[in-house]
């Protein structure tokens, strides 16, 4: 018996990196897995098998999550394709780094909307669906700069924050209906983005996280399973950092 058996599990952006682990942790736990990508090329094809091998119903989906009009149509045809819909993360994210003073209007609105705009967007449609089945949990992917900001990053930070405010909202919102909504802010974790760094940078990263070392999409995964699932019934407007302690 999994933690999830029965359930089916809706994740934003995950054709690879920490989407691609949560989505796998999920299907290992018995979920059914409806995911999302702005295109479902080799990557997201890629994803679709290793999740079928798991032995679970599974479906990649090209959508574009900043788009409120493209996202109700993604999630009413998976809706139709599975029958319900148990659990939302809301994953979908990019980084547009810059300085306040050198950034333009276009790389704040791209990540608002990206970011942000989405999880509002994927909660609007998927709440309704929830609130009839009496039961659901929504993950929202915040990350520690949204609780402490970042230099060179107000953007990311902002639409990261928002995140948080969101899920406590929904929260309080959604409770008496059975649907639960919080927020992990995972720390540095090493993924295809990270890989960019010289191995000077990351192990000078290092030193400032009280466990020594970059998490990885498997520990952000572990922490969604647990607020996917029954075991987190009476925690909802929380936020878990999932950061090695860094953000103490």
């Amino acid at each position: 018996m999994g933690l999830l058996d029965g359930k089916t599990a809706l994740i934003t952006g995950a054709a690879r990196g920490i989407g691609k682990a949560i989505a796998l942790k999920f299907a290992g736990e018995g979920a059914n897995i409806a995911f999302t990508d702005l295109a479902i090329d080799e990557n997201g094809q890629r994803t679709e098998r290793e999740i079928a091998a798991l032995g679970v119903k599974v479906k990649g989906y090209a959508s574009n999550a900043a788009g409120f009009e493209d996202t109700a149509r993604v999630v009413a045809e998976i809706h139709k394709d599975f029958g319900r819909i148990d659990i939302l993360v809301n994953n979908a994210g990019i980084t547009r780094d810059g300085l306040m003073m050198r950034m333009n209007e276009q790389q704040w609105d791209m990540v608002i909307n990206v970011n942000l705009k989405s999880a509002f967007n994927f909660i609007h449609a998927c709440t309704p669906i929830m609130m009839r089945q009496k039961t659901g949990s929504i993950i929202n992917m915040s990350s520690v700069v949204g609780v402490s900001g970042n230099a060179g990053q107000c953007n990311y930070s902002a639409s990261k924050a928002g995140m948080i405010g969101l899920a406590k909202s929904i929260a309080k919102e959604l409770g008496s209906r059975g649907v639960r909504a919080n927020a992990i802010a995972p720390g540095f974790i090493i993924t295809e983005m990270t890989d960019q760094l010289t191995e000077e940078v990351k192990a000078e990263w290092a030193k400032s996280i009280p466990l020594r070392r970059g998490g990885t999409p498997e520990d952000v995964a572990n922490v969604a399973t647990f607020l996917a699932s029954d075991l987190s019934s009476y925690v909802t407007g929380q936020v878990i950092h999932c950061c090695g302690g860094m953000n103490t």
